[in-house]
């Protein structure tokens, strides 16, 4: 089985919708989510705090600086994520389309890489 990660592309600069279409989007999500598990595809999922909360650390000539928040200025960022197994793109990009209409938000559909990390 395939890692897929499925990413939840946030636009910051959109209005905040009302509280009651942010619990009903959490509700799909939810459920999407469950049906993951169910079908044995889920590996985890996260969302996250907005770009603000992020602390970026860059190398540079053997040393470390740290800035607040990202370094591409753009309004979409990366708002959360699932990692799923699938046997193959297909059933990754069928997940994608349940999650985004679950989301309401677009959906980055990226293999993991196959090395072998240890």
């Amino acid at each position: 089985m395939k890692k897929y990660l499925l990413a939840v592309q946030f636009d910051e600069s959109a209005p905040s919708p009302p509280e009651a279409d942010v619990q009903a989007q959490y509700a799909r999500t939810d459920q999407v989510t469950a049906d993951m598990r169910a079908a044995g595809s889920w590996v985890f999922v996260g969302g996250l705090l907005p770009s603000p909360a992020a602390t970026v650390v860059r190398p540079a000539d053997g040393t470390t600086t740290m800035t607040d928040g990202p370094f591409a200025e753009t309004k979409e960022q990366l708002g959360g994520f699932w990692v799923i197994e699938c046997g193959d793109l297909d059933q990754a990009l069928s997940w994608a389309e349940k999650c985004a209409l679950a989301c309401g938000s677009p959906i980055e559909v990226r293999p993991f890489a196959d090395a072998q990390w240890k």
